[in-house]
């Protein structure tokens, strides 16, 4: 767990500012997490939290459930999307430009692979795709491990690099199938609750949907959080979950997305319960299953804005108000240095 040495101290600081106690809401929340975070190992609590190179990291990965039509989409999707990241032209390249945040894009394993060059592009296949989890295993445990072992890395280095803010998001066509299965499983949750439209099925797709991940949930039945990123689990997915594994290991925080992204953040949470306390919740998405793992995680996120979209872009959103509660903890004066009395 975070050590709390520095609990009292941060509190103080954030008390004495020239506001009324508690004023400033879950910004207060956000500074104090950062202060606390960016105090470990520090012989007393840091008087300036810093935020240095933010970076998002898109995983990309496609499903073998897509073929039973549970999208709106086929899998051919997730490489044109791919395309569109690194052509600068998506909604998350938009958001990375207005807030600078630097994207990195990362094949985990699309059906359609991608020839290019550019600098920002990552691969690091685990296969073609998934195979269809309604009928089989999605993946190996070996796969498993070699996606935990990719995502780990992978962020380590970004942090290395100097980024002390990360984040992650996602794309793959039926990705949401996937999430939600691996809440289903993984929780006491029915798959009712955990499957939603994604990116808006129809009503008969939905029925068929919730037909689909039950099958898949079946198998899970007493299976460890990482048999059943195997039974059910995507690429992307997976190599999300070693990312917050990696960014907990270099005590860094991360700035998480929506739904398919808090997914992978709750399967960390079961692997290693202590990564819980390096992650700020962005946002709450309109899938439906996105309240029900948040309150599993105990997370108030900071803006509810009825995003569905994915791609990391209800995290990059709110980087303004983690910028802005390191600054007002940085910046805003005290009673004493304002001389204001109350």
């Amino acid at each position: 767990m975070l050590d709390d040495a520095f609990n009292d101290a941060i509190w103080h600081r954030i008390n004495q500012k020239t506001k009324p106690l508690g004023s400033l809401g879950q910004l207060e929340q956000v500074a104090h997490q950062l202060a606390q975070i960016q105090s470990q190992g520090a012989p007393q609590a840091v008087k300036h939290i810093s935020i240095v190179q933010p970076t998002v990291l898109v995983f990309a990965g496609d499903h073998g459930i897509a073929d039973e039509g549970v999208s709106i989409a086929p899998s051919a999707v997730t490489q044109q999307m791919v395309l569109n990241f690194l052509a600068g032209g998506a909604a998350i390249n938009c958001f990375c430009r207005a807030n600078n945040v630097a994207l990195k894009v990362i094949d985990t394993g699309i059906l359609l692979p991608v020839e290019s060059q550019h600098l920002d592009f990552i691969v690091q296949r685990l296969g073609g795709r998934t195979q269809n989890f309604a009928q089989q295993a999605a993946m190996a445990l070996e796969q498993v491990e070699q996606g935990l072992d990719y995502g780990q890395s992978l962020v380590e280095s970004v942090i290395d690099a100097g980024s002390n803010l990360v984040m992650f998001g996602e794309m793959g066509i039926a990705n949401t199938s996937s999430a939600a299965a691996l809440l289903a499983s993984l929780s006491d949750l029915s798959v009712t609750e955990c499957v939603g439209k994604g990116t808006g099925i129809s009503e008969e797709q939905l029925e068929k949907k919730y037909q689909l991940v039950a099958k898949g949930v079946e198998r899970t039945k007493g299976k460890s959080a990482k048999e059943t990123l195997a039974e059910v689990g995507g690429y992307e997915i997976v190599q999300m979950v070693g990312a917050f594994l990696g960014a907990y290991h270099k005590r860094t925080p991360v700035l998480v997305d929506g739904f398919i992204v808090t997914v992978a953040a709750y399967v960390a949470t079961l692997i290693e319960p202590e990564c819980r306390d390096y992650m700020i919740f962005a946002h709450c998405s309109d899938e439906s299953g996105h309240k029900k793992v948040l309150q599993l995680l105990r997370a108030k996120p900071l803006l509810s804005l009825s995003l569905r979209l994915g791609e990391g872009t209800g995290a990059v959103l709110a980087v303004p108000l983690i910028k802005a509660a390191a600054e007002f903890y940085n910046s805003m004066a005290s009673f004493e240095e304002a001389g204001v009395t109350v």
